[in-house]
């Protein structure tokens, strides 16, 4: 009987072993999101995209990293600042993380005569492991109220 413990405590210990631990933090992940967008970082922004990122608001759906890159980031980075989410739901496992909720942000206008605005919405966040084991934004998805003057 005694060895027949050790051996279940070694193919215990082995299994273990072997399984990935390597769960991602998701909201580190999406922290470096929105850091970025708050500080304007454009470069930091497309650089968590992934190569087959899709974003969809609304009608709206772009496909691929170059066209989220220059039609959602490039676009609308100088029109948003103070960009906060609220966490609703998140999970992550191995290879996929998401997170959900709502966001609100500030809309700067585009006239500087005009009034600021203010933005809020729900969201949700996909992230994918990649075969270089680096995380990227894989999905996004913004369902916004209509934006209001900001008092």
């Amino acid at each position: 009987m005694n060895t027949s413990i050790r051996i279940l405590l070694a193919a215990t210990l082995f299994a273990s072993c072997s399984q990935s631990t390597d769960t991602v933090n998701i909201q580190d992940l999406n922290r470096q999101f929105i850091n970025a967008w708050n500080d304007k970082d454009s470069t930091k922004i497309i650089s968590l995209l992934a190569d087959d990122a899709h974003f969809l608001q609304g009608n709206t759906h772009f496909k691929g990293k170059a066209e989220v890159a220059d039609k959602w980031v490039t676009e609308t980075l100088p029109t948003l600042t103070d960009l906060k989410t609220n966490v609703v739901s998140s999970e992550s496992d191995n290879h996929i993380a998401y997170e959900a909720g709502t966001f609100s942000v500030d809309v700067l206008p585009l006239n500087p005569k005009d009034p600021h605005a203010f933005g809020e919405g729900n969201y949700i966040l996909l992230w994918k492991k990649g075969a270089d084991n680096t995380w990227k934004l894989s999905y996004a998805q913004l369902e916004d109220l209509p934006v209001m003057v900001k008092n």
